[in-house]
């Protein structure tokens, strides 16, 4: 299966259980919103899980891309991405956990021929507060799909008060043997799929209420599934990644980080973002100097305009996005971070080696220069 296959056979399920797709949203939260950018399939619909009625209804399904700055130091590894999609179904107060549970098992062994004996599932054990979620594990039980109890694993919340309950999420073994462990004691089972079953309100003390009617709200990330049913060892080997990786037109140390990080400003700047020292802005502008940092650590003639023009319209088009100022931005930003280069090289050579945290510190936050700038500026 391809992407649009995935995407479709996804939303195609759902659609055909009186789901209404929704059309996923920017990158960037509705005003008002303090969180710099949308961070799950979740966030924009935070109001009508809340309460507040939804114009086409109780069932819904969608394609959320997302962005999480907290991931930014975990890009490279097979699975973590800056700029990454979720496949979302929401019940809003219609049908209740463990009917989203069956869905979602038959999805994965029927709709995308996941062997079902290569698949693990976590449920809330309880604690002080809340007994095991008895429905979810009664569930499993019953579709004779193996069960692992934990403890705050298996708790979402939005935040410290508000919403909240427990969650139920699937794994998939990717190991080349049978089975082994459990999702917490093997690395090899990989989660696909979060299925939260929003039963409580937290408020400031820490005790715990029940909603009147629950929601739940599932999320699964496209990149992981594809990299899964497309048997691959990392999400930049699927389908929807790999144009990239063999497109980067330079030889480079680490090209996973060079690929996220030129795909996501892609995205990025595409929902209206311009490079700043400030907000979103700042993340634009930290993702662009990474990856010119990386890319002239072999060669500092190496430029961004070298990024062929196929790679940025296919992802422009892929997020229904207009690509046409993609260019402009990221040559602006180029000029900027040369001449801050061209500034710098000649400061930090007043600096005797080594440089002392100290150094680090006053170049970073008097000049503009990061540590792996000073770090280059040394080599060049």
């Amino acid at each position: 299966m391809d992407t649009q296959d995935v995407i479709n056979t996804f939303v195609d399920f759902f659609t055909s259980r009186g789901h209404r797709r929704i059309t996923g949203s920017s990158l960037l939260p509705p005003p008002g919103d303090p969180v710099l950018f949308t961070t799950s399939g979740m966030h924009p619909l935070t109001p009508f899980l809340e309460g507040r009625p939804h114009p086409l209804g109780g069932r819904l399904v969608n394609v959320q891309r997302c962005l999480r700055t907290t991931d930014l130091d975990e890009v490279g590894d097979p699975s973590h991405l800056t700029v990454f999609e979720m496949l979302g179904s929401w019940s809003l107060r219609s049908y209740d956990g463990p009917q989203s549970l069956r869905w979602g098992y038959e999805l994965l062994r029927d709709g995308f021929g996941v062997d079902p004996g290569l698949l693990h599932v976590t449920v809330f054990g309880g604690d002080d507060q809340v007994g095991p979620d008895v429905g979810s594990l009664e569930t499993w039980r019953s579709l004779d799909v193996p069960v692992e109890l934990t403890g705050t694993e298996n708790w979402w919340s939005n935040g410290p008060t508000g919403p909240c309950g427990p969650d139920s999420e699937m794994f998939v073994w990717t190991g080349d043997g049978p089975p082994t462990g459990t999702p917490t004691t093997d690395g090899q089972w990989m989660e696909v799929w979060n299925h939260v079953m929003m039963r409580y309100r937290r408020h400031g003390d820490g005790s715990l209420t029940p909603l009147s009617e629950s929601t739940v709200d599932t999320g699964m990330g496209l990149e992981r599934l594809l990299m899964l049913l497309q048997g691959k060892r990392s999400v930049f080997e699927t389908d929807l990644l790999s144009p990239w990786v063999d497109g980067l037109p330079w030889d480079v140390s680490e090209p996973r980080l060079v690929v996220d990080h030129l795909r996501s400003s892609v995205v990025v700047i595409g929902d209206g973002v311009t490079p700043s020292n400030t907000g979103r802005g700042y993340v634009l502008r930290r993702l662009l100097r990474r990856t010119l940092t990386m890319i002239w650590r072999e060669d500092d003639s190496r430029t961004l305009s070298d990024v062929p023009e196929s790679l940025v319209r296919s992802t422009s088009t892929h997020f229904d996005q207009g690509g046409d100022r993609v260019f402009d931005v990221l040559g602006e930003e180029e000029r900027r971070f040369r001449s801050l280069v061209t500034r710098g090289r000649d400061l930090v050579s007043r600096y005797p080696d080594p440089l002392t945290e100290r150094d680090f510190r006053y170049l970073h936050e008097t000049h503009g220069l990061p540590r792996d700038l000073v770090v280059l500026l040394r080599d060049l």
